[in-house]
Parts: structure tokens; sequence; C-alpha cells
């Protein structure tokens, strides 16, 4: 055929032309979507774009690796620096296989709740809490009901919570490590309601409140006496007298220092405080004690500093409280306070006295110092007690 050559001609505009209406279409959005291949090169045979000096705009591609925030009491750490152990979390995460961390930092206003519901807003995986006992108390009181679980990263003194679930305590990448890769356990909370004395106007350095019918909100700061109520919520134990009275009166130079046992030197010249009777209401319509006591202790769990187990029966998943009567007189009482919980033996004279309870009444003849997981809360009269069954999350190891 003569004319051949023209056939072809009229076939290769056709595929031109069709070829530039369907690239145009493609970049219009109203034909198939395709992504420039690019080889790296530049002016290669695999370079689409070779002559185009207008770069082709990419959709940014959504990060969907798991977050989590950390929510840190810089502190804990020499100078308030938290540049290293930022840097030491970002690696592990990365490592894992989780996006770079949201990192909020807590302040003497905000000791970590406010922060740790900015890290619900935002929708992370994870929560970790990176401080001391109070850190952990605060961050944790956010999360009730949640379904968001906790890591708990070590750097305070006691890390109770962590001690009682077997948890890391000396190692911040291990402990991080946990948090990334442990299974999900569902842990009982306490939820305390404290009554101060009229005109007290001591409120410690306490956290806020926490009330957990409005959880959604951040609580005010505590309000000074007139005998208000308070609401907290406490993950460890809550104690009024002697505990809290060591609590509050331990050196902080003391407890930087030597740490745990800076309690155990307060705690020695303490002894020979005064006693205090209360009352005591154990679930409603149940038992009821009037005792002359040293020391009230409601647990969740029951391991403290030093390796001490106060509540050996205690479980942080169990569903219930455990109340602990301290009833010593002078250094013999004491004495005898101290080979029972060594030994766990109930002979001899009844110092210590364990009772079970889903909630609780405690009021006291005088004003007494509260704490909450080592936190002191100043003094108060009366406080009322319920646990909340698996209310919070925590990350454990997975065997």
């Amino acid at each position: 055929m003569d004319n051949w050559w023209v056939i072809a001609l009229i076939v290769l505009g056709i595929i031109v032309v069709g070829g530039l209406v369907w690239l145009g279409i493609s970049r219009s959005g109203g034909g198939p979507k395709t992504t420039p291949e690019r080889s790296g090169r530049s002016g290669g045979a695999g370079d689409s774009d070779a002559g185009n000096t207008t770069p082709v705009d990419q959709p940014e591609t959504e990060d969907t690796r798991p977050r989590a925030a950390v929510v840190v009491n810089p502190t804990k750490f020499d100078d308030n620096n938290t540049d290293k152990p930022r840097a030491e979390i970002a690696s592990i995460c990365a490592a894992h296989g989780w996006a770079e961390p949201l990192w909020l930092e807590t302040t003497e206003e905000d000791p970590g709740y406010g922060q740790a519901r900015e890290a619900l807003g935002q929708g992370v995986d994870l929560v970790c809490a990176l401080g001391g006992d109070g850190t952990v108390r605060t961050v944790g009181s956010a999360l009730v009901d949640s379904g968001v679980p906790m890591g708990l990263l070590p750097a305070g003194t006691g890390n109770l919570l962590a001690r009682n679930l077997s948890l890391p305590v000396s190692s911040l990448s291990q402990g991080l490590k946990v948090a990334l890769t442990g299974v999900d356990s569902a842990i009982d909370t306490g939820t305390l309601a404290l009554r101060r004395p009229h005109g007290d106007a001591d409120d410690g350095d306490a956290a806020p409140p926490v009330d957990p019918d409005t959880i959604e909100e951040h609580p005010p700061t505590p309000g000074h006496g007139e005998g208000e109520v308070e609401e907290h919520v406490f993950l460890v134990m809550a104690g009024l007298g002697f505990d809290a009275e060591v609590m509050a009166n331990v050196p902080g130079k003391l407890k930087k220092r030597v740490g745990w046992a800076a309690y155990v030197v307060t705690g020695l010249k303490g002894l020979k405080g005064r006693q205090f009777k209360v009352d005591v209401i154990i679930d409603e319509g149940g038992t009821r004690l009037h005792r002359r006591v040293r020391s009230v202790m409601v647990g969740n769990v029951g391991k403290l500093q030093g390796g001490v187990n106060l509540v050996p029966q205690a479980k942080a998943d169990d569903g219930i409280l455990d109340l602990v009567l301290l009833s010593p007189e002078g250094l013999v009482g004491w004495g005898a306070v101290v080979t029972r919980l060594v030994t766990r033996s109930s002979r001899g004279h009844q110092r210590v006295d364990y009772y079970t309870a889903r909630t609780l009444e405690v009021s006291a003849d005088a004003p007494v110092q509260i704490q909450l997981d080592g936190d002191t809360l100043g003094e108060a009269t009366a406080m009322s007690v319920a646990v909340n069954p698996g209310s919070l999350i925590v990350r454990r190891p997975a065997n």
C-alpha cells in the first residue's frame, strides 16, 4: 500500500492527541490518578519528569504508626533538663515502630492531669507517666475509664505502683519497652473524698483533686479549709496519721540524697507521736469500729518502700480495698507492729488490724495528716473511700 505512511501518521496523531487528552483529565482529577515515578537521577531513562522544571506535588502520606504521649515531671532531672531522656525515648519508640512521641511537661500549676487529658484529645494510643508517685497518680486519675493504657516510666524515689505490678523501677529503657510491647491489664483505683477541718488553710503541695463524675473537665485547685469536701483518685494507698506525717516531714534534700531511706530516718523520729480516735464504717451498713490508732491506711496494693509488704494479700485487680489499722503504744508497741509485719504473724498483742472493703467511712476526733500515693494533702478530719474496679488500664509485660 503506497500511502501506508499517511495512515501511520494519522494513527500516530490519534495516539498523541488521545494521550494528551487522557493526561489532562488525569491531572484535573477526572480520571485515574497516578503517582509520577522518580528514579532519583536527573535525565535518566526512567525519569518521567525529564525537562519539566515544575515540581509535581506529592500527597502527604498519613503516619499510621501508633503514637505514645509522655507526661514528664522535669524536676526529676538535673537542672530540669529533659533532653537526654527525651532523645532516648524517641529512639526507642522509633526502634519499635512507633511514631515520634508527644512530649508534655508538668508544671507547678498542673502536675499532669491537664497534660494527660490533652494527650487523650490528640488520640494517642498510650500515655506514659515519667516522674514520681505523684505524677503517676495524677496522670492515672486522668486516664480512669478512658480505655487508653498507661505506661509507667521510673524517675522518682518510690515508684510504688510499678513495684506492686512487678514493672521496672530503675531503668527508663526497660520501662518504656514494657509500655510499648506489653499487654493491657485492667487494675482497680480508689476514689477518696476528704473533709478539711474548719478554717484549715494547709493543703500541702497537693495535686488537683479529681471528681470521676466530671473527669472530662480539668478539676480546680483544692480550696482552703472551711470544712469543704474534696475528691481525689488514688492508685496505691491512702493514709491518715503516722504514714502521712512521715511523708509530710521528710526533708527534700535528704530524700534526694538517700532515696526511700529518708522515710525511715524521718519515721524513727515520729514513733512517739500521738494516737487519735477514729470511727470506721466498713461497707454500707456493715462492720463498725471504734479505735484509738496511730495510722489508718487503705490500700489498693500492699507493697511499700524498702520492700515492706504491708498487705501481702492485696491485689490490684481484685475489686476490693484493704484496710489496715495500726495501734502501737510506745516503742514496745511499735516493736510488736514491726514483728507482725515482718513475720506476718497474728500472735501477740493486737496492734495491727486487717479488713477488706468496697466502701469505707473514717472520721477522726482531731485533724490529722493525710496522704495519697505518697503525696501529702495537709490535714483532714474525715474521709470516705470507694473502689473503682478495673477502671485503669496499665501496660504490663507480655510474659
